[in-house]
């Protein structure tokens, strides 16, 4: 009779991977409630403070605009005398239902790095000691450019977008009037597509360690990888050029950051592997 052979103690079946991730999705949505909770009930600041803060003329981005336009010697188009639109919610649970979906917004920013915790812990089983390790500079990586996109999308990308489209007009006939929830959709998009994108080096990492991805493929197609960064510069920023070229120069420099990365992983998979062949 053939013997069986046992399974590793550490070894996982196809359904315990399934249960495992159930685990830390159910963890990770926890998070997200109850940060989201604390969100709802701060309503005010979220509200007063951030949502509304870039339809207000003394907003920080079009102060520096402004100052930036006067140094420069050009005329006042860039200073904001006035806000061209007024926010108004013409259903009945327009306000109740931007608040929820605000809020669980808010609370998954803020549990972010709790999040990307639970993710490193899902992929870190099959992992090298070396490389669990590195856990907390992987989460501190990823947390500070999901923030530092999420404050560029905010501060850069939204008041751009709002300013251009609060003020676009076909006719004079035709006065702004905004729903509520089309002005939040925007502002969500700005901040969510911004902070995901800033995280193109931690996904080029991961798609570096499974070979998927070279520094040798990301050099030989840079100038597709540029195109289609200006595309997405003119699809989530007004069309005029100075818009555009502000949210592409971070992302090309990310792009190039990401080749980086790629290189020092397939450099050091090299190594290992002609260490464990002299072994």
């Amino acid at each position: 009779m053939a013997r069986k052979d046992k399974k590793h103690p550490n070894e996982m079946s196809f359904l315990d991977h399934l249960e495992d991730l159930r685990w830390h999705l159910i963890r990770s949505s926890l998070a997200i409630l109850i940060a989201g909770t604390i969100a709802f009930l701060a309503k005010s600041f979220i509200f007063d403070t951030l949502i509304f803060g870039p339809v207000e003329i003394d907003f920080w981005t079009y102060r520096v605009l402004c100052d930036i336009s006067q140094w420069a010697g050009f005329d006042e188009s860039f200073c904001l005398s006035e806000i061209p639109f007024r926010i108004q919610s013409r259903v009945m649970a327009g306000q109740f239902s931007a608040h929820i979906w605000t809020a669980i917004t808010a609370g998954f920013i803020v549990s972010f790095p709790y999040v990307i915790y639970e993710f490193w812990k899902f992929l870190s089983p099959g992992l090298y000691e070396e490389e669990k390790k590195n856990a907390k500079w992987f989460i501190l990586a990823g947390s500070l450019l999901f923030f530092t996109g999420v404050l560029f999308g905010y501060y850069i990308i939204s008041p751009l977008s709002i300013r251009f489209l609060g003020s676009y007009q076909v006719s004079n006939i035709v006065f702004n009037d905004f729903d509520l929830g089309s002005y939040i959709g925007l502002l969500r998009a700005c901040v969510l597509a911004s902070g995901l994108i800033f995280e193109l080096p931690i996904l080029i990492y991961f798609l570096s360690k499974l070979g998927l991805v070279t520094p040798q493929f990301l050099k030989e197609n840079r100038k597709y990888a540029i195109v289609l960064i200006l595309i997405f510069s003119a699809i989530i920023t007004p069309p005029d050029v100075a818009s555009q070229i502000i949210v592409t120069i971070p992302v090309l420099v990310l792009y190039e950051i990401s080749i980086f990365i790629s290189k020092v992983v397939v450099k050091n998979q090299k190594k290992k592997e002609k260490e464990r062949k002299i072994n």
